[in-house]
């Protein structure tokens, strides 16, 4: 009797472990191509080319961002979450460049709450407190603080033009930083 509640144990632990593997690959996938279309649409926000050399700022992305050797991947995942929310919520703020396209700046949000939800439903939410608090450590505090230097930017150029032709910039590197991270979902 009591090999075979092991053996059904075993089983079901099997089972949820190759979900949860098939589920980071799928998520994987998906988290790549969301990236791509995010990038293409903040490159068609900028349809003039300006010069705007002397606003370039650096933000100051923290290090385990750029390297992100050390995560596992529910850390990964919760990281890019923090991302792809305070990316949203730069432009859901409505301050964005008049001389943009509305339609893209929707398209991106759009794209953006889809991978939102995505991460949260497949990963986020079924991996718990335990592994929030490890993501949760100094990492997101000083993503936090780079995503409070943006605004604090926007907000001392006035939100010109080319202040968030710098921001955009920045942002779209962020869904390279993105990527490196999603590598982490690979089995």
């Amino acid at each position: 009797m009591n090999n075979r509640c092991i053996l059904q144990l075993a089983v079901l632990l099997c089972f949820s472990t190759t979900a949860l593997s098939l589920c980071y690959n799928l998520l994987r996938l998906q988290q790549f191509n969301s990236s791509v279309e995010c990038q293409k649409l903040l490159e068609q926000l900028n349809e003039r080319p300006a010069d705007c050399l002397s606003d370039r700022m650096d933000f100051k992305i923290p290090k385990e961002i750029k390297h992100p050797q050390q995560f596992q991947k529910a850390q990964a995942a919760f990281v890019i979450y923090e991302m792809l929310k305070d990316i949203f919520h730069v432009f859901k703020k409505g301050y964005y460049n008049p001389d943009w396209n509305n339609t893209i700046v929707a398209d991106l949000l759009r794209e953006l709450d889809h991978q939102m939800d995505l991460l949260n439903t497949m990963v986020v939410e079924k991996l718990g407190e335990e592994n929030k608090s490890k993501a949760y450590s100094g990492t997101i505090l000083r993503l936090k603080s780079y995503y409070v230097r943006i605004w604090m930017y926007l907000e001392a150029k006035e939100y010109s033009s080319c202040a968030w032709r710098v921001v955009r910039d920045e942002l779209y590197w962020n869904f390279s930083f993105i990527n490196r991270l999603t590598d982490k979902f690979q089995n």
